[in-house]
């Protein structure tokens, strides 16, 4: 990662951004979190000796100010991982406009901001870089009482697309991760449902749930020169899911 040396990872005090934090930590990146849970995002920063910041990536003032805090420090971001991100359930027909719009803010709406903000910084300091957004398995295939988090998700694919050919002529580079189902919080009560898990691993080719790491570990891939010739893709880490047809 020549010239990845400044990392943001929003959301990034647990579940898949502390992983994809620790990924990029682990191979000498100057790692900054962003999180709105001001204990966990200070914890997760000592824990990895990295910087912490409470940000709501909802907010577009609150994100140019984080921005501007991590150049007056490190410089320009140069490897983006935009992770934050929200789900709110409930039946299509009785979800409100304020959940909806709050989904789309946060997990849609701020992965742009940040992610034309970072590439602004990179442009004008003559910097190459890499986006990584956190797309899911939900941007191909929908579950009704998520909606707007499908919605957001499908979003986040084709911003990434755009991103990618807007950027390329500045040697920026944007893709996306589309996880399955992973080990992290969000998915803990269907962990304490065995019927839930059975209905999960049915649909999972290679029988187990991810981890958030596996998630990091692609992650650090996207953004490193290992990947230098890889933009405007979204890779699924879902165990095969996307792939299967039918289950006997």
């Amino acid at each position: 990662m020549t010239e990845h040396r400044t990392a943001l990872v929003t959301g990034g005090a647990q579940g898949i951004g502390f992983a994809c934090a620790q990924a990029l930590a682990e191979e000498g990146v100057r790692v900054h979190l962003a999180d709105i849970n001001a204990d966990a995002v200070a914890e997760a920063a000592k824990t990895l000796g990295a910087t912490g910041h409470v940000c709501d990536m909802s907010d577009p003032a609150a994100i140019q100010a984080l921005f501007d805090k991590i150049e007056g420090q490190d410089g320009p971001v140069t490897a983006l991982v935009n992770n934050a991100g929200i789900a709110v359930g409930g039946e299509f027909l009785d979800v409100s406009l304020e959940d909806f719009e709050r989904v789309i803010r946060l997990n849609l709406t701020g992965t742009f901001v940040a992610t034309q903000r970072a590439a602004k910084s990179m442009v004008a300091a003559g910097r190459r870089g890499a986006v990584v957004n956190m797309s899911s398995i939900n941007a191909q295939v929908a579950i009704p009482t998520i909606a707007a988090y499908c919605a957001s998700k499908g979003g986040v694919m084709q911003l990434t697309k755009a991103a990618a050919l807007a950027l390329a002529p500045h040697g920026i580079r944007v893709n996306a991760v589309g996880p399955g189902s992973i080990d992290t919080a969000m998915l803990a009560g269907v962990n304490a449902d065995p019927a839930a898990m059975a209905r999960v691993l049915s649909r999972t080719p290679l029988g187990r749930v991810g981890t958030a790491r596996e998630i990091g570990d692609v992650v650090a891939f996207l953004l490193s020169d290992k990947a230098s010739y890889v933009t405007g893709e979204t890779v699924y880490v879902d165990g095969g899911r996307l792939g299967l047809n039918y289950t006997v």
